[in-house]
């Protein structure tokens, strides 16, 4: 099913979300507190149900250059906005932290989105695993990663400088698989491009905003 509506405008450009995130703004009961690789979804799906309630505070998209940080900075944002809002909801995957996020966000008594990492909310945690064995060459990338591909990948890991890099990291993946939460011809011709640059084949999968939509429901609601 096509996603009916255009993503919103988060209040920071895609740079600032990479490196500073985004500040609440105070005005909710409930706190999403993301990623900055979320926060276009977040607010479209927001603004598309209306959910005043919801206010949204994203850390810094790059903490996902050094996931072992990531623990220790949703705790800290935890204790800054506790006792401003009725409910946390911690809206990131595992991460690649290892199990530690989730024992912390246990720990400190917040709940946290199911999966191992946006790709597999954004396709349905369900749907993901079922497809896991037989995409276990796949390199995935969401419509935030396709724009910002270069402040995640070319550049962090040297390809702009070392390009005799990319065999050697990439060398046994097989598909870049585009997981659309929007449908962006432009985003597309991104994404294709930079399979291309990887040597690796192409495919686009249209997910909209997958089980992200339902969780941020119920948490309105609780």
């Amino acid at each position: 099913m096509t996603q009916p509506f255009p993503p919103a405008s988060p209040a920071a450009s895609d740079a600032q979300l990479t490196t500073q995130g985004l500040e609440a703004s105070g005005s909710g009961k409930v706190l999403a507190l993301a990623c900055g690789a979320l926060a276009h979804e977040i607010l479209a799906l927001k603004a598309m149900n209306g959910w005043d309630q919801l206010d949204l505070h994203c850390l810094p998209a790059n903490l996902h250059l050094y996931p072992q940080k990531i623990p220790d900075a949703v705790e800290a944002a935890v204790h800054k906005f506790r006792d401003k809002y009725r409910r946390i909801l911690v809206v990131y995957a595992d991460c690649g932290t290892g199990g530690l996020l989730q024992s912390r966000c246990e720990a400190l008594g917040v709940e946290m989105v199911e999966g191992p990492h946006c790709y597999s909310f954004f396709t349905g945690n369900e749907a993901f695993a079922e497809r896991a064995d037989d995409e276990i060459t796949a390199f995935y990338l969401t419509d935030f990663l396709v724009r910002q591909f270069e402040a995640f990948v070319w550049r962090p890991m040297g390809f702009d400088r070392h390009p005799e890099l990319i065999e050697m990291m990439f060398g046994n993946y097989e598909t870049l698989i585009y997981l659309a939460q929007t449908d962006n011809p432009e985003l597309d011709q991104r994404a294709e491009y930079w399979a291309g640059k990887l040597s690796l084949a192409y495919e686009r999968r249209f997910t909209g905003y997958g089980d992200l939509a339902p969780v941020l429901e119920r948490a309105t609601r609780a």
